[in-house]
């Protein structure tokens, strides 16, 4: 599958014995039933034939970032929903999320002094694992609901439905375009931190120590505008970061027809006599606790692209079995390649992570180790909703960061599962939500993410202890 002719005299370069179809010929888990499949070929092969979201010249730039990352270079921040909704695709949810993303980064780079690398789950997170196929509804048991670009939330439309493949392409597109048109349009500007509204923060103490880093922040790029360090102050000269960043996209490649119809041999940006393969979909895909088999569909196709990849590692996870999987998706040791995303829950950290680092470290495999806080720590309220304490979230953090420092290793980053909506979903946090004050905008379909407050918390706590300790290199308790 191909989105231009192959040049005979130039080198196809794939991983052994793999082709973009390999993954068939392997037990897969959590796939979609289709009852259609003349359907579902006719829509694959008209999404294989529509033109890349994303270049390889991108997805190069962001492994060359990540191998930054892996090395202490550069933090990486991954945030965004935890399902995208198809509605999400619209100018609002889709400026604020950019938002509190670009603020994040901006007083995470100012804690620790280094590039933030800046990865939303955006543009293309419409598929979702389940951990059963079916669920009861009203004393009748039905399919569950998959993620937008598989079946519909409402138990009338349940379904899977080809159509939503070629419907999250074009969701996905639009999303990417607009977010392009914003960062090319100034959005990004770094000039402005004073306009972040902080009376949410009902401590008032927390307050000044928030106020006290925008504060800071403001301070230093009037300085770098006096000096001349500022391009915005003299027109005519090239933007800087302090205007314009990068931000790539990424999702789970959990719907592998879908995937393998957005894979396209191209030619290589760093070596223009070669052709790879890319999924042109998103700059970074990652595989999920549930689908990292080492015999299975996703890890096989997983080795043979170029992009960076993500592995999520839960208490699951055997230290020999995570060594034999990063020998399979990245055999050459590439700097960088791989994301290992952390997610043991706040009482299990201590159990698990140790023997991974160190079964990495033995191995000579140069990850970007990544905690994820979120997934291991969900409850169930009161009420009965699903959520997650931001006491929990910021445990786990510190308990990660604590351990890679004792081990000699170090954490590169954080993922997050969040919104730049005014929700309600997760309990704690500077605003003090309540569990009886999550039914007020309680909104996801899927799991409770960090609303925009929460989400700034938690930027501005690592910040705290990243400005204390520069590098990131020991937060003893957030």
């Amino acid at each position: 599958m191909s989105s231009r002719s192959i040049t005979p005299t130039r080198d196809t370069v794939a991983a052994k014995d793999w082709t973009p179809s390999s993954w068939k010929s392997k037990p897969i888990k959590q796939d979609v039933d289709y009852p259609d499949q003349a359907h579902l070929n006719r829509v694959l092969e008209k999404i294989a034939r529509l033109p890349p979201m994303v270049a390889p010249g991108e997805i190069h730039r962001l492994r060359q970032q990540l191998a930054d990352v892996a090395q202490g270079k550069a933090f990486l921040l991954q945030g965004g929903d935890c399902a995208e909704l198809f509605d999400y695709c619209a100018q609002g949810p889709i400026e604020s999320k950019l938002k509190v993303m670009l603020q994040m980064s901006l007083v995470l780079v100012w804690g620790a002094r280094m590039p933030v690398v800046r990865i939303a789950r955006m543009a293309g997170q419409y598929a979702k694992p389940r951990s059963k196929s079916t669920e009861m509804h009203e004393g009748q048991e039905i399919l569950s609901y998959r993620g937008d670009n598989v079946n519909g939330y409402n138990p009338d439309e349940r379904i899977p439905d080809p159509e939503r493949l070629l419907g999250a392409y074009f969701h996905s597109a639009a999303t990417w375009n607009y977010v392009r048109s914003l960062l090319a349009g100034g959005f990004a500007d770094l000039h402005h931190p004073s306009n972040w509204n902080l009376h949410h923060v009902k401590s008032s103490a927390l307050r000044q120590e928030y106020q006290g880093i925008v504060d800071r922040l403001t301070d230093a790029l009037d300085f770098m505008k006096t000096i001349g360090a500022d391009p915005n102050a003299h027109p005519g000269t090239t933007a800087s970061t302090l205007n314009t960043v990068d931000i790539f996209a990424s999702h789970e490649g959990l719907i592998l027809e879908y995937e393998h119809a957005l894979t396209r041999l191209m030619a290589n940006p760093t070596d223009s006599t070669q052709q790879k393969y890319y999924n042109v979909g998103a700059h970074f895909l990652w595989i999920g606790d549930r689908t990292r088999q080492i015999d299975g569909a996703h890890v096989e196709y997983f080795r043979g692209i170029e992009n960076p990849i993500g592995v999520k590692c839960g208490p699951s996870m055997k230290p020999e079995e995570l060594v034999e999987l990063l020998s399979i998706l990245d055999p050459d040791m590439q700097p960088g390649k791989v994301t290992l995303i952390t997610r043991y829950g706040v009482d299990q950290v201590d159990k698990y992570l140790p023997g991974h680092i160190k079964a990495v470290q033995e191995s000579g495999h140069l990850v970007v180790w990544a905690c994820d806080p979120m997934h291991g720590n969900t409850k169930q309220s009161t009420s009965g909703l699903k959520t997650r304490h931001l006491i929990d979230i910021t445990k786990e953090l510190s308990q990660a960061i604590r351990i890679h420092k004792q081990l000699g290793s170090h954490l590169g980053g954080v993922h997050f599962e969040l919104t730049g909506d005014r929700v309600t979903e997760c309990v704690g946090g500077s605003m003090e939500l309540s569990d009886t004050e999550l039914l007020t905008r309680y909104e996801t379909h899927c799991d409770p993410r960090l609303n925009y407050e929460q989400a700034l918390d938690m930027a501005f706590l690592i910040a705290k202890y990243q400005e204390k300790q520069r590098g990131f290199s020991g937060v003893m308790a957030l």
